[in-house]
């Protein structure tokens, strides 16, 4: 590239010779403007041209780029997801963002299309060809029930406990994801909860549980949310029941900047020990702040 640069100089500096004969001279051998100026234009060209090389390279080496992100709402909510975006702004600063939040039906299919160069989801709800989904940890789940509910005043909850009660669950029809998993195991342990509502996104089903409509079942990340409304209580071992948290992306689009993101996020799950990826979120307590606990009984 400089040496092309360095050609057009060349060229610039030769043609107006040629056309006007031998420039003359300034007194005190100063060159003629227009020959101080095609040297000022030609250092700007040769600069422009390294900075653009060194844009292009930093792209190349995938410190540099676009990255569009979608995410759901639980997803969100853990701190590995806020965490690894701040450890890659930190780490590649030129990398700019575009995010968004969606269900992880319309995440998974954003990805899938090339919408999105990648997304973080809990339970898979399809596997589109090409699709890469790599589970970076796990959380344990809870139950978020309202206050005024008999079974808030328990500390811990079995699956049976749940039998004929109004659930919440989150799932998109044909797409049963993280709530599959829970009616199987009440299915296994007997109980057959009362659906009440089905909605597409988590933060709606707590805004429902919170409202009284029903209890739901949440990754402890998000505890707290309505915690003036809701009681967390811990499900009895042996539930079965845990949430995933996934990061999706194609495999023939992981270059450049998506290809740093995704071996950063690696990096950080590598790095993340088994026994404590539970216990990044907070503690569950036993009743909401301020609140007592509720009777137990009918």
């Amino acid at each position: 590239m400089p040496a092309i640069v360095a050609a057009a100089y060349v060229a610039a500096m030769t043609g107006p010779a040629e056309r006007l004969g031998k420039p003359r001279r300034c007194r005190g051998g100063e060159q003629p403007p227009c020959r101080r100026l095609l040297v000022a234009e030609a250092r700007r060209i040769l600069d422009d041209v390294g900075a653009m090389r060194a844009r292009v390279d930093a792209v190349a080496r995938g410190h540099r780029g676009v990255l569009q992100v979608g995410f759901t709402s639980s997803a969100a909510a853990h701190a590995f997801t806020p965490d690894a975006l701040r450890a890659c702004r930190h780490r590649y600063p030129a990398i700019e963002w575009v995010v968004s939040e969606s269900n992880a039906a319309e995440v998974t299919e954003g990805v899938a299309s090339g919408r999105l160069h990648c997304g973080f989801v809990r339970v898979p709800v399809a596997w589109p060809e090409g699709v890469q989904m790599r589970t970076l940890l796990s959380e344990r789940m809870l139950a978020a029930i309202p206050l005024d509910h008999p079974l808030a005043g328990q500390r811990t909850l079995s699956l049976a406990d749940l039998h004929q009660q109004p659930v919440i669950l989150v799932r998109r029809p044909g797409a049963p994801g993280l709530y599959a998993r829970l009616l199987e195991r009440c299915r296994e342990a007997g109980a057959v909860p009362r659906v009440v509502a089905e909605v597409e996104r988590m933060m709606t089903s707590l805004n429902l549980a919170a409202a009284g409509v029903g209890l739901t079942v949440v990754p402890a990340s998000m505890i707290g949310v309505h915690g003036q409304a809701l009681a967390y209580r811990e499900l009895a071992r042996g539930s079965g029941l845990d949430a995933p948290l996934t990061l999706l992306y194609r495999a023939d689009r992981a270059q450049g900047a998506l290809a740093s993101f995704v071996a950063l996020v690696g990096e950080l799950s590598a790095a993340l020990p088994r026994a404590q990826q539970s216990r990044r979120s907070r503690r569950v307590p036993t009743r909401a702040p301020g609140t007592k606990p509720a009777r137990s009984g009918a």
